[in-house]
């Protein structure tokens, strides 16, 4: 005999209900064992906009996000305040490096604008995570052109939803010599470096992949900085990559 126990919630309008149901599971029958209730009273509508706005973040679920809430509500008003402006200064006025799509505070980013970095070779990213994690091995002197997402035609992103067509544009201008591909070894990026790659392939140019110190399958972000350095310091032509399989 052994036991499930799972948990769910529901939501009134200023009640967070938890569920917490523990089952005994029997050769042909589960029968309820326990059944416990948790209720989240708000005493506030404020702390409850407060909490229900917070949860909307990646990872933080409703009882994370009260206590996040309450946290604020301990901290001085003018430290509140800097937080709620720094957010809002960055909505409003966070712009996009016209040259390589990377998120700036000016039209050309910095790394762009940056005379002393190799303008002739691009590394193709996925989004700005990418451009730190990179830029962290200290190994990396071109430049970059972020996509802003993969080919996943599971989540509806097909080419023309990504910056490629800028990326192909460089290309025929025939001031690239390289094009290094720096995607994550997943079936998306995969697919997204194909397809850059047909696109691209008729041009004189020298066509790479970082080398797979990244795990297949794994998120380019979460490398550690020498593993990430060395695959872009050893990275192989891109064309050898489907050849050789």
């Amino acid at each position: 005999m052994g036991s499930f126990v799972f948990y769910w919630q529901i939501e009134t309008r200023q009640i967070l209900v938890f569920f917490r149901i523990e089952f005994n599971c029997l050769k042909d029958v589960d029968t309820v064992k326990n059944v416990t209730f948790v209720v989240m009273e708000f005493s506030s509508k404020l702390i409850e906009k407060a909490v229900n706005e917070m949860s909307q973040l990646p990872g933080i679920g409703k009882r994370t996000a009260l206590r996040l809430v309450l946290h604020l509500l301990k901290q001085p008003k003018e430290q509140t305040g800097f937080l709620s402006q720094a957010l809002l200064n960055m909505r409003e006025d966070i712009k996009f490096c016209e040259n390589c799509h990377n998120i700036s505070d000016t039209k050309v980013c910095e790394i762009c604008a940056n005379s002393s970095r190799n303008h002739q070779t691009i590394c193709v990213v996925e989004d700005i995570r990418d451009v730190m994690a990179i830029e962290n091995t200290g190994q990396y002197k071109g430049i970059y052109h972020v996509l802003g997402g993969k080919i996943s035609p599971i989540e509806g992103v097909g080419p023309s939803q990504l910056n490629i067509s800028t990326l192909v544009e460089k290309v025929k201008s025939g001031k690239v010599v390289e094009i290094i591909f720096a995607l994550s070894s997943t079936m998306e990026g995969d697919t997204t470096n194909f397809y850059i790659y047909k696109q691209i392939a008729e041009f004189q140019i020298i066509i790479s992949t970082i080398a797979r110190g990244i795990s297949v399958g794994d998120e380019l972000e979460y490398a550690d900085e020498v593993t990430l350095g060395r695959s872009i310091l050893h990275r192989v032509p891109f064309e050898k990559t489907f050849k050789n399989n």
